[in-house]
């Protein structure tokens, strides 16, 4: 059976989601899903310590070598990325079950813990998949569940974000496809591996630049980096609180994902960012994108909307690190991958435990909190330091390696953007802590979120600190990642 881990992990979503959508009632597909979720996140464990031991894992599908048949290849950046998001997903599954039957009701409940579970078999098969055109296979049937997810907010306004999601995800999504076919033109293949052994005997190719062109643009417009994140906000902002925190945490990062893979493995270091000057493009949109996300997030009444445009921020600090080049930049940003998922998971279901009780999500929410909701309110205060970046948080770590990764360059402007950027957040999480510390409470007899909510959230809170003061096992994983993809991440 543990040979077969890479499959199972994309398996088993897919044969429990039709099971949870024929189910009645609300608990029974919760069980099925939740279940579903831990067997998927051992898995992924299992396939890290694999990873760990043996190097990068290949399993061809039906026996079928590559190229005639696809293969999954499961090497250190994927592992990491597979226990991120089975990871959060075993956490929020069991959250969801008090919070979607507040927010959406135990009628509805089937389809969306069929849907989660969609989406949780969406993201791990592009990450798992080492075929460029199941990439966006995969991608679809997570979108698919996306904006299906979405338009089960209670606020009307959801199912406009949702639509507006799907036009945006659907030009991401054909950009995309159609810069793979451009490289299937001048190849043959659609297998990373060969792709990434063929294309650079055709980098003059005016095809295979085009190609690259596409394929970028349509994955960056999939993770939300400026100024093609119009999109994020809103889709955040009214999305049940459940699927905020794993939408947040994890579906932006699979993107990024994808555009590490393609820039690093497909096309190489050399193309992408010599001969294809990609550095001149990612950096300023990253620091632009850093600074005025940051400074939009201060000025959001819903605290919920702060995050979402916090999260554009946060995104551009991981592209920051990508456009450098270099193997402590690519180290940083995948750091940050992991360290922003927890964070913001954390952040997210705490919101989820004040819409809860208070009924909403706006600054007003807030006020008294510390007082009526404590546990709840230093869990959003212990993810906001962590956002922040502030010492023994996770945070932190990715920060501190993105400005050694600065300064090795000799980037010192950058360094000081990713200062002003933290001093930011200090700002709009000081609103918040503000309000919970300073203001009277509009109600005063509201009491502490369920136990069903609070233990998800601080298994999460905690994992901020542990990860944060020890950092032995993601520093370690992610510098390995960074070294397998700076040589090009291809091991026959």
């Amino acid at each position: 059976m543990l040979t077969h881990l890479p499959v199972l992990v994309v398996l088993a979503p897919l044969l429990a989601a039709p099971v949870a959508a024929l189910m009645r009632g609300a608990f029974a597909p919760w069980v099925v899903a939740t279940l579903v979720s831990w067997f998927s996140f051992v898995c992924s464990l299992l396939l890290l310590a694999q990873v760990s031991d043996q190097g990068v894992i290949v399993y061809s599908m039906g026996g079928w070598e590559a190229p005639w048949g696809i293969e999954y290849r499961i090497d250190f950046a994927n592992a990491l990325l597979l226990v991120l998001i089975t990871g959060l997903a075993s956490i929020v599954m069991p959250y969801a079950r008090l919070s979607v039957r507040h927010e959406i009701g135990d009628e509805r409940s089937p389809m969306f813990y069929a849907a989660m579970l969609l989406l949780v078999l969406g993201l791990c098969g592009m990450t798992a998949t080492g075929d460029a055109f199941n990439i966006f296979v995969f991608l679809e049937i997570s979108s698919l569940a996306t904006y299906t997810l979405l338009a089960m907010g209670k606020d009307r306004r959801a199912l406009t974000s949702s639509f507006s999601y799907l036009v945006m995800g659907t030009i991401g999504g054909t950009f995309y496809l159609i810069g793979v076919g451009f490289l299937y033109v001048m190849t043959g293949t659609l297998n990373i591996a060969d792709l990434a052994e063929r294309l650079p005997a055709l980098s003059d190719s005016a095809t295979v630049r085009t190609g690259f062109a596409f394929i970028v643009t349509g994955i960056c417009l999939k993770l939300a980096l400026f100024p093609l994140h119009l999109w994020l906000p809103n889709a955040y902002t009214f999305a049940p609180s459940a699927v905020t925190a794993l939408l947040g945490a994890t579906a932006t990062k699979v993107a990024v994902y994808i555009l590490v893979r393609m820039v690093f493995t497909v096309f190489g270091v050399e193309f992408s960012f010599v001969t294809i000057p990609l550095s001149d493009v990612l950096v300023p949109l990253a620091i632009v994108g850093l600074l005025s996300a940051s400074s939009v997030s201060i000025m959001q009444p819903n605290v919920k909307r702060m995050l979402a445009y916090s999260s554009v921020a946060q995104i551009s600090y991981i592209i920051l690190g990508i456009g450098m080049g270099t193997a402590m930049g690519l180290t940083a940003a995948l750091l940050h991958v992991f360290n922003h998922g927890v964070m913001k998971a954390a952040l997210f279901m705490a919101l989820g435990a004040v819409s809860y009780r208070m009924g909403g999500t706006d600054l007003k929410h807030m006020n008294g909190l510390a007082r009526t909701m404590p546990l709840t309110f230093w869990a959003f205060v212990i993810g906001g330091l962590s956002l922040i970046g502030v010492p023994l948080t996770v945070g932190f770590v990715s920060k501190w390696h993105l400005i050694l990764a600065a300064m090795e360059l000799g980037w010192w402007p950058v360094v000081v953007v990713i200062l002003v950027g933290s001093i930011l957040a200090v700002i709009y999480i000081g609103r918040v802590v503000e309000a919970g510390f300073f203001k009277e409470p509009e109600d005063s007899t509201r009491r502490e979120a369920p136990a069903g909510l609070l233990i998800p959230l601080w298994i999460l809170v905690i994992a901020n600190i542990w990860l944060g003061i020890d950092t032995r096992l993601t520093v370690d994983i992610a510098e390995a990642a960074a070294a397998q993809l700076m040589a090009g991440g291809v091991v026959r």
